[in-house]
């Protein structure tokens, strides 16, 4: 019952256009819930600008004039089903939509797609990348109006990800189950984690792992230290290499933990040196990210960003937002990407994405039949 009343006001949130943000963190069963007027919204053009603010972000993979980062401050804040009963939707105002001319989403054939693979493997081998991530988006029709619901299975399907649903100003509305931590807080300290490489899920939980896999998480735990040495982390703890699953995949992940006092007073300006990571971008990451902006054929918006509580009750938890989708009136988007190296068979990439994209697409299974 208190599930069908979260469903059920989720829907009149979206109905009624108001920013808010909804999420249920990792094992966790509580739902938690952002919702404000839209003077609450702040958008930020520095990921650095976090620095002393609070309150629910919502980060693109890269901050553009159609995609800033978004700040949505503390209105009403509940962070399990009882809280939420509180609140009063009639108190809160919607946003405006713009209604300006968008360009038609563009979305690759298997060939297009297999194309840039293979001039990307090229370009690694014959030159100083190491790796880059290349992304491609996937359309699914959309038939029923209400989200709730879909949230729900959603949270069911994928019960250690961080389960979110989120209508906000400039972005839209944006669903997704991410298995990646960015940054969380735990008492006096701070986890990070690198996450890459990715296999079908195994019914046994029994996992062997080829080169190209371990050595694309090894670019990562690599990256993770340099940021490390740059904040004068000298001391810190790990844990792994393991196997993580999350919703049809598994991923290979080493999870980092340091003292929170090392950078509680820089903490944006840490943020915006983790961000992008090589699991999102590439190595080294000024070159990848001008790789993909010459050779991706979409604009990754929010894909690949980070979002979270950011300082909400003295907390910090931010994810990496993979496994999400856009959600337009007509259709929803699916982004879905890999991380490419010299070892990367096209063929084998493009399943990949295939992999990846069935964490959402078995919950909108029931949106297209």
């Amino acid at each position: 019952m208190a599930n069908k009343k979260y469903s059920n006001l989720i829907d009149q949130l979206l109905d009624k256009n108001i920013a808010f943000a909804a999420w249920f963190f990792p094992g966790e069963a509580d739902a938690g819930l952002l919702a404000a007027n839209p003077e609450d919204v702040v958008f930020l053009k520095q990921f650095n600008q976090l620095n002393g603010e609070k309150g629910f972000v919502f980060a693109p993979f890269r901050i553009t004039e159609t995609s800033p980062v978004i700040l949505l401050k503390p209105g009403f804040l509940a962070v399990n089903i009882q809280e939420i009963d509180k609140l009063d939707i009639t108190k809160l105002r919607p946003f405006k939509v713009e209604n300006e001319q968008k360009k038609p989403y563009l979305f690759l054939s298997k060939e297009e797609y297999l194309n840039i693979i293979e001039n990307t493997v090229s370009e690694i081998r014959n030159g100083a990348l190491s790796k880059v991530i290349i992304s491609r988006r996937i359309p699914v029709s959309r038939e029923d109006n209400l989200l709730g619901e879909t949230f729900l299975k959603l949270k069911a399907q994928t019960p250690n990800a961080f389960c979110y649903l989120v209508n906000l100003p400039a972005a839209g509305t944006w669903m997704g189950a991410t298995p990646e931590i960015l940054l969380r807080s735990e008492g006096d300290n701070y986890e990070t984690v690198s996450l890459a490489g990715t296999q079908v899920r195994h019914a046994d939980s029994d996992y062997a792992w080829h080169t190209k896999d371990i050595e694309e998480q090894a670019f990562v735990s690599r990256y993770m230290l340099d940021v490390f040495h740059r904040f004068n982390i000298d001391r810190y703890k790990t844990k792994g290499p393991d196997t993580m699953e999350s919703g049809k995949v598994a991923h290979l992940t080493t999870s980092f933990y340091f003292q929170a006092e090392k950078i509680n007073h820089c903490l944006g300006d840490f943020i915006a040196d983790l961000h992008p990571t090589p699991a999102v971008c590439g190595l080294p990451k000024d070159l990848a990210d001008d790789f993909i902006r010459l050779h991706e054929k979409h604009h990754r918006k929010y894909y690949t960003g980070y979002l979270g509580p950011w300082r909400l009750n003295n907390e910090v938890r931010l994810f990496v937002n993979l496994r999400c989708m856009e959600v337009l009136p007509e259709q929803f988007v699916l982004y879905v990407g890999g991380g490419i190296t010299a070892k990367s068979v096209p063929e084998q990439e493009w399943e990949e994405t295939i992999q990846k994209a069935r964490t959402l697409l078995s919950v909108l299974q029931t949106e297209t039949e």
